[in-house]
């Protein structure tokens, strides 16, 4: 039987919750009546300044405390791990879904699906909603969960319900209206997948999407991505390189469009498209603030401008290096520059060695999907030179490990070479030019 409330993790010293005497292990049922399901609730209840709050200590008693307080003051409770109680899984069956399309025998945590509004409003998770009960909706509408980041694909009904494999998909329309309704903002994406919701299908989406203007906030376009362990039970396959081109002349026309109506260019192409098709990155301006940076769109932007300005600190001469980067195909486009600049550093030889991805198959060309297999089967440590260092994305946040469970030490062995991670431009040149972070 699933106890009521949620568990407390943590109190921090000093504060309310502490001075209660609330301890972890203690479960905070109800606040005002309400139940505490999930630190959005408790958030969202804390701010009263008059508190009923119903607690089961974790010896099994039950306190009734009456807490008053000042309106912009939190308890000081932290639920850990489990914040969000149970996650929101996943429904729907998608024809272009990438963690379907993952091998077998790596890390669990890579497999889950979640679907969940209240990640997406702590986290900025892409969500589809065709799991929202009619409550989930009220509950978004009446906490102000917002914004929130939505995957719609497609507005045509019967195409959502086809790609997603789900007959709630078809709603999609009903339920941005609603939540546009109730003040929501939201930023939405579009999984391009050439001949299936292109073309006039996109042309509609777009159209229904920025007449819920400024509650749908920005579109992203971004493209299918197919590794080679798909099963193919619909042919899918990924955008050519003139196909991209002609995309990104489409997303211009119509960004000039709506930066004369709207002031704002509204819809944005992923990197990707950018750098497959050749043609130049937008400058700043073109992103409005970067709305959707999270997603893969104007990152390349950011990464140029901040070397701009690591460039101009570059000393004429550096200590004597010789290092390789690594990186996925598309990388290489953006790098190049970087490394030309580096090597006019008298002392310093920087090379890019581009990575295949065999693991996931050749279609994938983005960094942050290089897996450590490849990368010691693709590098020489002959040529490597003094250092290798690869950028941040390729590992999982906060932690020194690959997507095929291979590790940043690991690499370092097998390669006989010490192994930096770069953040961007700027850390990447304190890494080869160390007295330049100082």
């Amino acid at each position: 039987m699933r106890q009521l409330g949620l568990e407390v993790f943590r109190v921090e010293p000093g504060s309310i919750a502490g001075e209660l005497g609330l301890e972890p292990g203690d479960r905070i049922v109800r606040i005002n009546g309400e139940p505490v399901r999930d630190l959005i609730d408790l958030r969202f209840l804390e701010t009263d300044e008059s508190l009923d709050m119903i607690i089961t200590k974790r010896d099994g008693g039950r306190w009734l405390l009456d807490v008053e307080k000042d309106y912009d003051e939190p308890l000081g409770i932290d639920f850990g791990p489990r914040n969000f109680g149970h996650t929101i899984h996943c429904a729907n069956k998608c024809l272009f879904c990438f963690v379907d399309q993952m091998p077998p025998d790596m890390r669990q945590t890579l497999y889950l699906k979640d679907d969940d509004y209240r990640l997406s409003f702590w986290n900025g998770n892409f969500i589809t909603l065709t799991n929202l009960q009619d409550e989930q909706l009220r509950r978004i509408a009446r906490q102000r969960l917002s914004p929130l980041y939505i995957s719609v694909h497609t507005t045509n009904p019967e195409l959502r319900e086809r790609m997603l494999g789900n007959k709630q998909a078809g709603l999609i329309s009903e339920q941005l209206k609603y939540l546009a309704g109730a003040g929501i903002e939201m930023h939405t994406q579009v999984v391009l997948c050439p001949g299936l919701n292109d073309e006039k299908e996109l042309e509609r989406t777009l159209a229904d999407l920025v007449g819920l203007w400024p509650a749908v906030g920005s579109l992203a376009l971004v493209p299918v991505g197919l590794t080679r362990f798909r099963q193919d039970c619909c042919q899918l396959r990924t955008f050519h390189r003139d196909e991209a081109a002609r995309l990104l002349q489409w997303v211009t026309q119509k960004q000039d469009d709506f930066l004369e109506r709207l002031n704002n260019p509204f819809v944005y192409a992923a990197d990707e498209f950018y750098l497959l098709s050749g043609e130049q990155i937008p400058n700043a301006e073109r992103y409005a603030g970067f709305p959707q940076v999270e997603n893969g769109v104007g990152l390349t932007r950011l990464f140029l401008d901040e070397w701009e300005i690591a460039k101009a600190g570059l000393p004429r001469k550096a200590p004597k290096l010789k290092a390789t980067l690594a990186t996925g195909m598309l990388g290489e486009k953006a790098l190049r520059p970087v490394a030309t600049g580096l090597n006019n550093v008298k002392g310093l030889n920087v090379s890019i060695s581009v990575i295949k991805n065999h693991f996931f198959g050749e279609q994938i060309t983005v960094a942050g999907l290089v897996t450590g297999q490849d990368l010691i089967a693709q590098l020489n440590p002959g040529e490597i030179g003094d250092l290798l260092v690869l950028p941040a994305v390729m590992l999982k946040k906060d932690e020194e490990i690959f997507l095929d469970g291979l590790t940043l030490p690991e690499i370092s062995r097998h390669l006989h070479k010490p192994v930096a991670v770069a953040g961007g431009p700027r850390q990447l040149v304190e890494i080869l030019i160390p007295s330049t972070g100082r």
